[in-house]
């Protein structure tokens, strides 16, 4: 299969260039530094200021990647110059960011997940329809050229129906890298609240929405102690569950299932795999933009590796912003939006709910698949 393509991404309006989009990000901390370089890798974007609650962390942002302005919160807010505000804070506070940049009439954009408790994201998104502005969330590795790439496959055919899906994202947890894993281990967190998205996000763009889910979770260990450096020895209590596992019920009549841990010391199982009636699809790593996918089909006596379709396969963190800055310029739909980023959320609660109550939970909501990424390719056989 041999394939020269380019990623189709509108940038001008009527045959008119269009205006960059400012934009302001509020929480400086180690997730921002790609953000920042957003700015520059995406011509439609502008980042104008920056804030954090510690105002000498931002200023060291601005500094680092000569962005005009370093201020407080409330000043990035009433910036009239600002159209989205990007909320990298931590995830308890990312209601409250969410609402406040809404509230100033500026189009929202953060990291995952949209908010913890379903009621606050539904608060978010309503109230974002009454003004007009749009919402939108992380992951957006999904637009990446791993998974675009097995979009496509899926979306021509090659597999035939999905019929089936599998993913497993199993760990020892962060403590053995993070100084500081708490909050990882809070309400939340755990492994489906801060992994889980991006496999369920992968899930969502290639078969589609979910119907109804069964989840089993447990808290294996009660306190987890850090094992690296500065703070190894140290112990700290765990107050959400740290494995679970759930099938999932696609609306077009695909089962799957996933599995996430911080409980295990490793696992060989494949990130995401999908079955169809005519063939099966290995799927790269869904917390990255690139990888490699592999495909069997009936007449093939193993898997083959596919050449990837799509560009964005390095960290392109913040390519779901750019889709959304250029949704607001050309009047059209993004694909991280709110509707997709709820109904992966309300996934996740779902498989705790279902725990606790011991039978199915049934989806309240639902969302569109998004939208592949076009691109203009020659196609020499595969």
């Amino acid at each position: 299969m041999s394939l020269l393509v380019r990623p189709q991404i509108q940038n001008n309006v009527g045959g008119v260039q269009v205006k960059k989009v400012k934009v302001g990000i509020i929480g400086c901390g180690n997730i921002s530094s790609v953000y920042f370089e957003a700015g520059s890798k995406f011509n439609i974007l502008e980042i104008v200021a920056c804030a954090d609650l510690d105002l000498a962390r931002a200023q060291d942002k601005a500094e680092e990647f000569h962005i005009p302005k370093a201020c407080s919160v409330e000043e990035l807010l009433a910036d009239p110059e600002i159209e989205i505000v990007v909320n990298l804070t931590i995830p308890s506070a990312h209601a409250e960011i969410h609402m406040r940049a809404l509230e100033a009439g500026k189009h929202t954009y953060g990291e995952k997940p949209l908010a913890i408790e379903l009621e606050d994201a539904q608060r978010i998104l309503a109230f974002a329809k009454s003004k007009g502005l749009l919402v939108g969330s992380a992951p957006d590795t999904f637009l990446g050229g791993g998974i675009q790439t097995c979009r496509k496959l899926i979306d021509d055919g090659w597999i035939g129906k999905p019929i089936a899906a599998s993913a497993c994202m199993m760990s020892r947890g962060p403590e053995s890298f993070h100084p500081n894993p708490d909050f990882l281990y809070q309400k939340g967190a755990g492994p489906m609240f801060d992994i889980g998205p991006y496999y369920l996000a992968a899930f969502v763009n290639l078969i589609g929405p979910v119907r109804r889910i069964a989840g089993a979770a447990q808290t294996t260990f009660h306190e987890r102690m850090v094992t690296c450096e500065p703070n190894y020895g140290r112990k700290f209590p765990v107050e959400t569950p740290t494995h679970i596992s759930g099938t999932l019920e696609f609306e077009n009549g695909a089962i799957g299932t996933i599995t996430t841990s911080f409980d295990v010391w490793g696992t060989r199982s494949p990130n995401i795999e999908i079955h169809g009636t005519e063939g099966s699809l290995i799927v790269p790593d869904p917390n990255q933009f690139g990888g490699t996918v592999y495909l069997k089909r009936r007449d093939y006596a193993e898997f083959k590796e596919v050449p990837l379709t799509h560009g964005f396969t390095s960290n392109s963190r913040g390519l779901g912003l750019m889709d959304m800055a250029y949704a607001i310029r050309n009047g059209t739909e993004h694909r991280a939006d709110g509707e997709f980023a709820y109904h992966v959320l309300e996934l996740m609660h779902g498989f705790f709910i279902s725990s606790e109550e011991g039978k199915y939970y049934e989806t309240k909501s639902t969302c569109k698949k998004p939208e592949p990424f076009l691109l203009d390719m020659q196609k020499n056989g595969f």
